[in-house]
């Protein structure tokens, strides 16, 4: 009697539990559970994603991470689907926040890195700066491109011209006066 009252209530449970009870002892029996709620899965992750492709792998993911953790789910009543789109919802959340991470990336990277046209106007105003240094007074514009362009110390440029460090000081000064006297002109 007590076997037949377990048959009979057994019966009377509705079929997707009997499935999930069966994938949760047999992992091939998951492909039931697949094939029954893969089309609104999918149309779930579709209609938040709005990206086929993104919408597949992520679909691909809740039902790996189902079957992962199929073990843990407890029957309550409620639809298989119900537990799925909660995985689904997980999904396109940490989704939402990759693309967020990687848009952030590539904002810092942009400012990290100047631009082409930040670069060329770069280029330009140096090439018009050097222009304007070889329309300077001899000694000036060879202190100027010794300090600038070759990165050479005051002392050293003193010790090559065979002047003092304040003479070079002093040419250095009255060529950046007039680089920028012939910047602003322009």
């Amino acid at each position: 009697m007590a076997g037949q009252s377990a048959l009979k209530r057994r019966s009377k449970e509705p079929p997707e539990r009997r499935i999930i009870e069966a994938a949760q002892r047999d992992p091939a029996c998951f492909a039931q559970l697949y094939e029954n709620n893969f089309e609104r899965v999918y149309a779930f992750i579709v209609k938040r994603i709005h990206d086929r492709e993104q919408a597949q792998d992520l679909t691909a993911d809740v039902f790996h991470n189902a079957l992962k953790n199929l073990g843990r789910f407890e029957w309550r009543g409620t639809p298989f689907a119900a537990w799925l789109y909660r995985i689904a919802a997980n999904a396109i959340s940490d989704h939402g926040k990759r693309v967020a991470q990687l848009k952030a990336k590539e904002l810092r990277e942009i400012h990290q890195h100047p631009s082409m046209d930040t670069d060329l106007a770069e280029t330009e105003h140096r090439a018009r700066l050097f222009k304007l240094v070889e329309k300077l007074p001899g000694d000036q514009r060879r202190v100027i491109t010794m300090r600038f362009a070759d990165q050479k110390s005051i002392a050293e440029i003193a010790g090559e011209m065979r002047r003092s460090e304040g003479a070079i000081k002093q040419l250095q000064f009255r060529g950046l006066q007039t680089l920028r006297t012939m910047v602003g002109e322009r």
